[in-house]
């Protein structure tokens, strides 16, 4: 298990994937402007029912509480247990337990009545999934006519590492990409929405990058990606070794780069 210092506390990096609430917390604080947009775009009003899904520990749901008051009701779906206790500790804490509530079920299969929800928002859930059109189409199913569906995800093929072994760098890219369900599914959704025949259909960009090796190697997950890319063949110990000192004498002589993008879609049902 590998630790890295961030804000001089020790993190560790063994497998921090989808349900670690550090890591989640952390890389919260990375996206935080395509949250505030993914709120803008939901076109929330006091009293609206709203729903997220993939809501983790509740960093959402607490904030969509805020805009939609006491009179409305924010729903956070997630199929982590933990998760749900986490968000619903959060809620009573917060102070808004009476209109937040979590629940545990299958985004592909939510108990709601169609055209129930104002607005639906999921941020970094489809990548999780092995079919994503299947939930977008219970998201379309479940929110009212004129509602606002938005949905952020990242392309992963989209890491970019500076180096000048492109090579092995290709290779650790293409398998991280592709250990995700849908690791691809940032470009795809533009595609997705317009094939729900969703209209006014938004689509926006939001780069991301990094100069710091150690926090890369934990938003990234490299340590779990490179592992599992050396028990499959996909490059030997002695490339990884390589792969190490190069980026290790660019974070030493304070040149390290890093980049990736993900992209925020937002649509409006009609009927």
């Amino acid at each position: 298990m590998a630790l890295l210092k961030k804000g001089g506390e020790d993190i560790s990096t063994e497998y921090l994937g989808y349900v670690n609430p550090d890591y989640l917390q952390t890389l919260a604080l990375k996206v935080k402007p395509l949250k505030e947009r993914s709120y803008e775009l939901m076109h929330l009003q006091t009293g609206h029912r709203v729903i997220d899904i993939g809501c983790g520990s509740g960093m959402d749901t607490i904030t969509l509480a805020e805009f939609v008051g006491p009179t409305g009701k924010v729903i956070g779906v997630d199929t982590d247990t933990q998760m749900i206790l986490t968000a619903n500790n959060k809620a009573k804490e917060a102070g808004v337990e009476d209109w937040v509530i979590h629940e545990h079920y299958d985004a592909m299969s939510l108990p709601y009545d169609s055209n129930y929800f104002d607005s639906c928002r999921t941020e970094r859930l489809f990548q999780h999934v092995l079919n994503p059109e299947n939930v977008l189409s219970e998201m379309v199913r479940i929110t009212r006519p004129k509602g606002w569906l938005v949905a952020a995800d990242t392309d992963h093929s989209t890491l970019s590492i500076d180096n000048s072994v492109v090579d092995i760098e290709w290779r650790m890219r293409r398998f991280r990409t592709d250990k995700f369900k849908s690791g691809y599914v940032g470009r795809q959704l533009y595609r997705l929405f317009k094939q729900q025949n969703l209209a006014d259909i938004i689509v926006e960009i939001f780069p991301f990058f990094s100069t710091d090796y150690a926090l890369t190697r934990y938003f990234a997950l490299l340590d779990e990606a490179e592992s599992e890319a050396i028990t499959t063949g996909i490059i030997t110990k002695e490339e990884l070794q390589h792969w190490h000192a190069n980026l290790e004498q660019a974070d030493e002589k304070g040149v390290f780069f890093a980049s990736f993008t993900m992209i925020l879609v937002a649509g409006r049902k009609i009927f």
